[in-house]
């Protein structure tokens, strides 16, 4: 289990990036350290030059290099030396503050005695001290005695000249305050590359997967996408894959299915019509036969009853032909007010018969849509068949146009007890899927709006 959370850690996006925080961090120490360590121990000693006689105050440089060189020649020496050595440099700068410190820490000389040098200096001490020295006034030189060798450890002395005194001003030796302000901003700007590296590599990953979404095949199902890293991301990548699969295999369901119901439909329509034309037949006979009143009114509502079945496979079989994609609309530009007046003239004998009071008033300029004549016509036919046979009880059917989002619609409109009031003659709808599918194929949009007073059946092309 540990290892398993090791290795996924490992893996993950977030332990990347704390890496990156944390090696930025450890940075820091280093911008503090690094000035301080080499500050007196890594010196280009200058050769001092003994045939002149340096003033007493020379340059700092000078200075600085002859200190690190009278350093350097007590390697080795007692501490008796050492304090000889102080006094005698003691005599030579006499303004100067100069003290020395042993390998145990201890503060062993100071000319002049000094309120703020330790008694026992620790490592923190040494390089506060160090650090403070740098860009200050008194101008600082800090040298290891014997040279900084690592195996001598025989501690550090120091000296501290006011800078005034200096023949020429001499600024201090070592870092200036600019380097910490470079280094520290060197720093951040490779945080912040490596960063946006770091986000730049997801990020295209993400575009890639993003790509994968929104463009897909022909049949609307994306493409997988290849899983090069298991992190955060290659999880995302996974899931969707995943999914990809599965609604291919739910694709591949569904149109397995959509086959079977559609060659059920054909096969159960051509089967139905064999066994219809021989009940057709059969009544034809019985209607020259003599009948009571109550034969012949059972008679005409057989054949009623038959011809409504008998619309119903042909709608069958027109909705499969047209989902199926065997029959294809042959669109033309068509004065569709024509076909209009043409279908409520087929149609005016019927509603007489039923009692309708009917209402055709439509504009006398054509109004041309690109349309397929035989099955826009079918469209009219549907709204009208459902009129007679649910909104009976209103008695009027009324035809006409008006303006409909922007565009003039073609309104068939009834005085029924609208579509929730539940109907005598119920149907599977396939009629209003026929005209759905047609209308939508045609560019065109179908818009009912019912209630208790009747229904309003708007007819309008798409912008």
């Amino acid at each position: 289990m540990k290892n398993w959370f090791i290795f996924r850690f490992g893996r993950s996006l977030l332990s990347r990036y704390l890496l990156i925080v944390i090696v930025a961090l450890l940075m820091v120490p280093i911008i503090i350290t690094v000035p301080v360590s080499t500050y007196g121990l890594v010196t280009k000693v200058v050769p001092i030059d003994n045939s002149s006689q340096p003033t007493i105050y020379e340059r700092g440089n000078v200075i600085e290099a002859k200190w690190h060189q009278q350093a350097l020649r007590l390697d080795g020496a007692s501490e008796q030396d050492i304090n000889l050595e102080i006094h005698h440099l003691k005599g030579e700068y006499p303004e100067a503050t100069m003290f020395w410190v042993d390998s145990q820490g201890y503060t062993r000389l100071e000319m002049p005695q000094q309120q703020q040098i330790p008694v026992l200096w620790t490592v923190l001490d040494a390089i506060t001290f160090m650090k403070s020295s740098i860009a200050s006034d008194p101008f600082t030189v800090v040298s290891f005695i014997g040279g900084g060798k690592v195996n001598a450890g025989q501690g550090f002395m120091t000296v501290q000249i006011p800078r005034d005194l200096l023949e020429d001003g001499e600024p201090y030796r070592g870092m200036p305050n600019s380097y910490y302000v470079i280094f520290g901003f060197i720093l951040f700007i490779m945080f912040i590359v490596v960063s946006w590296l770091f986000f730049a590599r997801f990020r295209k990953r993400l575009l890639r997967l993003q790509s994968s979404m929104t463009l897909p095949e022909g049949d609307g199902i994306p493409e997988p996408v290849i899983v090069n890293r298991h992190d955060e991301i290659g999880q995302l990548e996974d899931a969707f894959n995943h999914m990809v699969v599965q609604l291919r295999e739910s694709m591949h369901r569904e149109r397995e299915e959509e086959d079977l119901r559609k060659q059920l439909i054909a096969h159960l329509s051509h089967d139905l019509r064999t066994p219809l034309t021989v009940i057709r037949s059969h009544i034809y006979s019985l209607q020259k036969e003599r009948l009571s009143a109550h034969g012949v009114e059972s008679l005409q509502l057989i054949d009623a009853k038959i011809h409504d079945l008998s619309g119903l496979i042909d709608n069958l079989l027109s909705y499969n032909l047209l989902t199926s994609g065997r029959y294809t609309l042959m669109t033309e530009k068509h004065d569709v007010l024509r076909l209009v007046r043409e279908s409520a003239a087929a149609w005016y004998p019927l509603w007489e018969k039923e009692g309708f009071e009917v209402d055709v008033n439509i504009q006398e300029e054509p109004l041309v849509w690109n349309v397929d004549e035989g099955w826009f016509r079918r469209i009219v036919d549907n709204i009208f068949q459902n009129v007679v046979r649910h909104a009976r009880s209103g008695e009027y059917i009324g035809v006409y146009n008006e303006i409909r989002q922007g565009e003039v619609a073609i309104v068939i409109a009834d005085h029924g007890e609208g579509m929730s009031y539940p109907s005598d003659t119920k149907g599977v709808g396939i009629g209003l899927a026929i005209v759905e599918f047609l209308t939508s194929e045609m560019g065109l949009k179908l818009e009912t709006i019912s209630s208790s007073e009747g229904t309003r059946v708007y007819l309008y092309r798409l912008k």
